[in-house]
C-alpha cells in the first residue's frame, strides 16, 4: 500500500489515525518517519516483495535501520501499524454494501465491491497470509477480515438465507465461493481477466442460491444468467 500520509510543502494532507498531529496541525518528524516505513513496507508488499527484511524496509523508507527500530521495538509493532493503514485505505476505496431491493442489483453491488477488497492491496494479502502462523497481530487481524466479510455476504443475502434450507450450509458454501481463496485461484492459477473472475463467481452465487433457496421465494433466483468466461488463449 504505497500511500504515503507525509505532508507535503503545503502542509495539508492527511495524517492516518495512530498518527499524532501538533495543535497547529502539523506533523512531526517522529511521525512522519513512522508513516514512510509503514509505507514502505506495504509498498514492498505491493510490488509482490512478501518477505522485506528490515534493512528492505528502510531503505525503501529513505531512513535508516536504526530509526525503523527506534520506531517500532519489533515487527509485531510494524504489523499492527501496517493493518490499521491497510484497513483506513481499503475502507475509502470501497464501494458502499446494498442490502435492500431485487437480488439482481444487491448481487452486483455485492461483486462489485467484493471484487475490490480483493483485488486492492492483493501482495500486502499475501504478505500477510505468509506471515500468518508466526504472528498473533495478523492471525487476529486476518481472522477480524474474515468475519467482517461472512457478516457482509449474510447482511446482503438475508432475503435468501430467511427461506433457504439450512441456512448455515448456504452460507457456508456462498463464503467459500467469495472468498480471496477462491479469487486468488481465478485470477492467478486459471488466469482470469477481473471480469471473467466476477462471472465466475456470479455463476456460483446463483448455483448455490438454486440449489438451497425454494424457487417459491418472494424473488426467485433468475433461471437465465451470464455464463462465466473463460480465460483467454
Amino acid at each position: 500500500m504505497g500511500e504515503t500520509y507525509v505532508t507535503g510543502a503545503s502542509g495539508d494532507a492527511e495524517a492516518p489515525a495512530d498518527i499524532a498531529v501538533q495543535p497547529d496541525g502539523r506533523v512531526t518528524r517522529a511521525a512522519r518517519t513512522r508513516a514512510s516505513v509503514v509505507d514502505a513496507l506495504l509498498a514492498l508488499n505491493d510490488r509482490g516483495e512478501l518477505r522485506p527484511t528490515a534493512r528492505d524496509i528502510a531503505k525503501q523508507a529513505g531512513v535508516s535501520l536504526r530509526s525503523l527500530y527506534v520506531h517500532f521495538d519489533d515487527l509485531e509493532a510494524l504489523f499492527v501499524a501496517a493493518s490499521q493503514r491497510h484497513t483506513e485505505r481499503l475502507v475509502r476505496e470501497l464501494p458502499p454494501l446494498v442490502t435492500d431491493g431485487a437480488l439482481e442489483p444487491r448481487l452486483d453491488a455485492f461483486l462489485a465491491r467484493r471484487s475490490r477488497i480483493h483485488e486492492f492491496g492483493a501482495g500486502v494479502r499475501r504478505a500477510a497470509l505468509l506471515q500468518e502462523p508466526f504472528s498473533p497481530v495478523l492471525k487476529q487481524a486476518l481472522a477480524t477480515g474474515r468475519q467482517s466479510l461472512r457478516n457482509e455476504l449474510t447482511s446482503c443475502f438475508a432475503p435468501e438465507l430467511a427461506v433457504a434450507s439450512p441456512p448455515d450450509r448456504l452460507v457456508l458454501a456462498l463464503d467459500i465461493a467469495t472468498s480471496s481463496a477462491a479469487w486468488e485461484s481465478l485470477r492467478v492459477h486459471q488466469h482470469m481477466t477481473v471480469d471473467e473472475a466476477v462471472a465466475q463467481v456470479r455463476d456460483m452465487v446463483l448455483a448455490f442460491l438454486d440449489a438451497w433457496v425454494p424457487s417459491s421465494a418472494g424473488d426467485p433466483t433468475p433461471t437465465t444468467r451470464p455464463s462465466a468466461v473463460g480465460p483467454q488463449g
